[in-house]
């Protein structure tokens, strides 16, 4: 449990930045038209240090329920149906086995929409913030709303998948990767048979975007306060 507790510290300090962002994104509303595809609106310029990823619980109100799929009971395909009008077939794909008994499935289809919106808004100001929060799983179910619902922001996914999320990666592929956070105090190790240290970093004249180079035999490679990588 202590071991536990001092991840979501480290965590939430490299993570901390952006939540201005999200915050500012959110301020500045849902595209009028309820569009699925709704055009990114960047309101104003940001900084580096506001491009770090941020739970999402702490960046939208929606609840992660409603957007991932149910473990419960569902409503069936044939009562997918919104109180007016109808549901395109896309979004009728996204919303099946995701929508529980006696919920709106229009409040469902909302919240994968939302975060389209969060992802391309977020892109639009910063792409690696965008790419962070999809390799650190501060989306919910991003994968099927990007697939169903924005699939323009599928180059987004596919960057994400090259990359991996702070912590302890087992068996890395060597080479030289960026963390994905500009915050302080990102620290990174490599570490070969026996635990051995093989590289490691930032040294202390670091600049402020750290990269770790990867050397062959590395077998387990930790990080901490780094958010996610990518390679460089």
């Amino acid at each position: 449990m202590h071991t536990r507790t001092l991840r979501s510290l480290r965590r939430g300090a490299a993570a901390g930045a952006l939540i201005a962002l999200l915050a500012l994104l959110a301020l500045s509303g849902c595209s009028s038209d309820g569009s699925t595809d709704a055009a990114a609106n960047p309101t104003r310029s940001i900084s580096d240090d506001q491009a770090a990823g941020v739970p999402d619980d702490q960046a939208s109100p929606a609840p992660q329920e409603s957007s991932s799929p149910s473990k419960g009971p569902v409503l069936p395909d044939a009562k997918l149906t919104p109180a007016t009008g109808s549901f395109t077939a896309k979004e009728k794909k996204y919303l099946h086995g995701r929508v529980p008994k006696n919920m709106d499935p229009a409040a469902v289809l909302q919240a994968g929409q939302e975060t389209c919106q969060r992802i391309e808004r977020t892109a639009a100001h910063d792409k690696d913030a965008a790419i962070g929060a999809l390799i650190a799983g501060d989306l919910p179910s991003a994968d099927d709303a990007i697939a169903q619902l924005c699939p323009k922001q599928k180059p987004l996914l596919d960057k994400a998948a090259t990359g991996f999320a702070d912590g302890t990666r087992k068996k890395p592929a060597p080479g030289t990767y960026r963390a994905l956070t500009s915050a302080e105090g990102c620290t990174w190790k490599a570490l070969g048979a026996d635990d051995k240290v093989l590289a490691s970093g930032p040294g202390p004249d670091a600049a402020k975007k750290v990269t770790a180079k990867i050397p062959s035999g590395t077998r387990t490679f930790v990080s901490s306060g780094c958010y996610a990588w990518l390679p460089a």
